[in-house]
């Protein structure tokens, strides 16, 4: 029976989930936002990493990752909506990494749409995917050049308004603050969300070393809550492991602080134990070489587990994250949630479908204890099983990361390379 309406159904289908006691259907689910499936203790899963998929698809530039595919080519990010979605997100977050004007307008990078028309462009396209399915619409934006910069408080706070005004006339379910390297700079992005009294999530692209000023996991989650954040977490730069171990400590430190929150994680989908306190953008593989690190569905499964034992309820990925990742995760949970994803009906679990295969060795991988205790080689003999970071030790107010919108001049690039080579 549907607590909420008045329908019952007698199984499963794809017009209902299950939670508890309860088969909710469609319609009084898609009533439920973001905190009210997060107070009832339901599982939330997130979605994957827009701008790695979509430059490993060809429709954004590495260097910038801005998302003007959201205008240029709707029906790329469409599609990657739906595969997420038949993956089993029930977040479809908007494609608006990097979309405010000044970093649009960074390092030269000239593009033909607005940030407005970006913003509104990928609204549109992930109501229309959530609205076919059981999910919510999620507004994000990141950290600005400006705050590298050193701009005031009130100059990076318009930023994040005038992307914000646009999350609000298009009505998004809930908004995101996410990859903040300072954890300054994501209270200034809280303090302006929670403005409209939409639900605040907000996520740190940091490890457990804390920001990049090194305030730590603890005492950044307590500032965000203090802000007005109703949930918070980590994104990016790190491994599922390390972000949910960041994580764990968030939850300890508002815990400790005698106050409340709801806790989430979308972590990259690349192995990073080699990183330093900046993540992956540290590593010589960024971004282009990084294919050796990136995670199984097997280990997706280890990281769903491991997320929500530690009480992590809104799972979800970041770079690297493709659709059969997020399958993984909520296939893993698919008992606490109820329900499996559409996109298992073409995957057996644990390699049941290899039953079917034509070679008995293949068909012999058919079983659980055979995926979670492979240790995949990497094929490459020549290769280190470790990299040493490139990190430079440099943060906001630092010259090196004063931004411009000109385009990087050759006397800049021989400086980069001249000092690259001295590490």
């Amino acid at each position: 029976i549907c607590p909420i309406g008045t329908f019952s159904f007698p199984s499963f289908n794809n017009k209902t989930t299950f939670n508890g006691s309860f088969y909710y259907c469609r319609i009084c689910r898609n009533c439920q936002g973001i905190l009210e499936r997060l107070n009832a203790g339901e599982v939330v899963i997130g979605d994957g990493g827009f701008v790695f998929a979509l430059e490993k698809r060809g429709y954004v530039k590495a260097g910038p990752w801005t998302p003007e595919a959201a205008a240029e080519y709707p029906e790329a990010v469409r599609q990657l909506h739906r595969e997420f979605l038949r993956a089993g997100a029930n977040v479809m977050q908007t494609f608006t990494f990097y979309a405010s004007d000044d970093k649009l307008e960074n390092r030269g990078n000239k593009l033909s749409f607005t940030g407005a028309q970006i913003n509104e462009a990928a609204c549109d396209l992930a109501r229309q995917v959530a609205n076919e399915g059981d999910a919510l619409v999620a507004g994000g934006v990141c950290q600005t050049p400006s705050y590298l910069s050193c701009k005031s408080e009130a100059d990076v706070k318009a930023i994040f308004k005038k992307q914000l005004d646009v999350f609000v006339k298009k009505n998004v379910d809930f908004l995101i603050a996410e990859y903040f390297e300072h954890v300054e700079e994501a209270v200034w992005a809280v303090e302006v969300l929670k403005e409209t009294g939409k639900p605040v999530a907000a996520c740190l692209c940091i490890g457990p070393e804390g920001d990049m000023h090194g305030v730590s996991p603890g005492e950044c989650a307590v500032r965000l809550v203090k802000a007005g954040a109703q949930i918070v977490g980590v994104n990016c730069h790190f491994d599922p492991m390390t972000c949910v171990k960041a994580v764990k400590m968030m939850k300890e430190g508002v815990e400790k602080a005698g106050l409340k929150a709801h806790y989430m994680v979308q972590p990259l989908a690349y192995h990073t134990p080699d990183c330093n306190c900046q993540g992956f953008i540290d590593l010589p593989e960024f971004p282009f070489g990084l294919e050796p690190r990136i995670l199984t569905r097997w280990d997706m499964h280890k990281y769903a587990r491991e997320a929500y034992n530690v009480g992590i309820r809104f799972i979800g990925g970041c770079c690297g994250f493709e659709p059969y990742h997020i399958r993984a995760v909520a296939e893993e949970l698919a008992a606490e949630r109820g329900i499996m994803p559409a996109g298992s009906e073409k995957h057996g679990m644990w390699g049941a479908g290899l039953e079917m295969h034509t070679k008995p060795w293949v068909r012999a991988r058919a079983r659980r204890d055979y995926w979670e205790n492979l240790k995949p080689a990497s094929g490459r003999p020549l290769c280190p099983s470790l990299a040493n970071p490139d990190g430079w030790g440099v943060t906001k107010g630092h010259a090196d990361l004063m931004q411009q919108k000109e385009a990087t001049s050759k006397d800049q690039l021989k400086q980069l390379f001249d000092r690259s080579k001295s590490h």
